[in-house]
């Protein structure tokens, strides 16, 4: 085990411990080296790992703070994987999208709040006034499509499984333009689907919010098929 992961291992063992709790500044350079027994070299090192990793938040001239280590920031990192795998064949990544979204679906139904509820309609209204006007608005119907599905996933009221989500969705976002762009009506069977979704939650129906999403995200991947190897939508991986 080399210095630095001597830090990053100490420091997570001392957060699990309690010892350092979200938002506890963390003991100054010198103390901490002595401390962990490693040189401030090799602490500095292991701090910027930590940073990366969304554990410690180090703010110059005032010192390192451990976040607030929600599941969500914690998880971020794990966004290079499903970068990864997505260079082979996508759908991959895209079925398990789905596996999460549908079980995110099937718990937001009894728990969603009618203020989200009302929010996911209006983004659905907009969705309906813009569909099709241009090319210039395929990028507000993608920000209106992770909204409405990023509402469905909080309302899941479970944070890991946010997290999981954020992670994949964010990274599917080169084949939802795709077919955006390319499939005639796509955007208006996305939204007529968006709508049956909301409908279910509406409903407050576990079962049928779980299946609407299955349909929608099954018809989202299906799509790949389609897809040139390397896409031509050019788009970054995003957040979702």
């Amino acid at each position: 085990m080399s210095r630095t992961d001597e830090v990053v291992n100490g420091i997570k063992r001392m957060i699990l411990e309690g010892r350092f709790k979200p938002g506890d500044r963390l003991p100054i350079e010198k103390d901490l080296a002595e401390s962990l027994g490693v040189s401030r070299g090799s602490l500095r090192e292991g701090m910027s790992a930590l940073s990366i990793l969304g554990i410690v938040n180090i703010r110059q001239g005032d010192g390192t703070y451990v976040t607030n280590l929600d599941a969500p920031q914690l998880l971020a990192p794990m966004g290079f994987v499903v970068d990864f795998q997505g260079q082979g064949d996508p759908r991959h990544v895209h079925i398990v999208r789905r596996l999460l979204e549908c079980e995110a679906a099937r718990l937001a139904a009894t728990r969603i709040t009618d203020e989200a509820l009302a929010q996911a309609g209006e983004l659905l209204d907009e969705a309906a006034r813009i569909a099709g006007r241009s090319p210039q608005e395929h990028e507000r119907i993608m920000e209106i499509d992770i909204a409405f599905h990023r509402i469905i996933a909080v309302h899941a009221d479970n944070p890991v499984l946010v997290g999981l989500i954020e992670a994949f969705a964010g990274r599917t976002l080169r084949g939802r333009l795709w077919r955006s762009l390319h499939e005639e009506g796509a955007d208006r069977r996305t939204h007529d689907e968006h709508v049956a979704i909301l409908k279910a939650l509406v409903a407050r129906d576990p079962e049928r919010a779980r299946i609407r999403m299955a349909n929608h995200l099954i018809g989202v991947e299906e799509s790949l098929y389609g897809q040139p190897a390397d896409g031509d939508a050019n788009v970054e991986p995003t957040r979702f």
